[in-house]
């Protein structure tokens, strides 16, 4: 099997439920950067955004970890906003911890490292904005 697909939308959408911790690596301090932008609105949305970037203290009121080995509470998701390059190493580290879900934003893509940790059980969702996907499934305002 050569090809990846993403789950289906109600899969998707099950996740965006169920949900309530994400680890986004690669999150920036920066208001400007759209990893900030997404973090900023999925708390708003109810969700806790754990960031995974090494040499900050903290990102949107929540500690910094340099990396997810670090963090001392559940994980549910992974974000990721890093090059598709880094993707190999952080699919190791989720194998490795038994992380279930791994989410890489727009642009991140890496299809030997995604059918690997899909062969491995965990759920993939790449090349896609977990910001828009919220969007698209409940709109503006946290779900219930």
């Amino acid at each position: 099997m050569n090809s990846f697909q993403n789950p289906p939308d109600e899969v998707i959408r099950e996740l965006l439920v169920h949900v309530r911790t994400i680890a986004m690596i690669g999150l920036s301090p920066r208001p400007n950067r759209p990893s900030h932008r997404v973090a900023l609105h999925m708390q708003h949305f109810g969700y806790r955004i754990l960031p995974i970037r090494p040499a900050v203290d903290s990102v949107l009121g929540e500690k910094a970890y340099a990396t997810l080995e670090g963090v001392p509470d559940k994980i549910d998701l992974v974000d990721v906003f890093r090059a598709p390059e880094y993707v190999d190493k952080i699919v190791e580290e989720c194998l490795t911890l038994k992380l279930p879900v791994i989410w890489l934003q727009l642009d991140v893509v890496n299809i030997p490292a995604a059918l690997r940790a899909r062969a491995a059980g965990m759920q993939v969702v790449m090349n896609r904005c977990i910001y828009q996907d919220y969007l698209r499934f409940f709109g503006p305002v946290p779900h219930p």
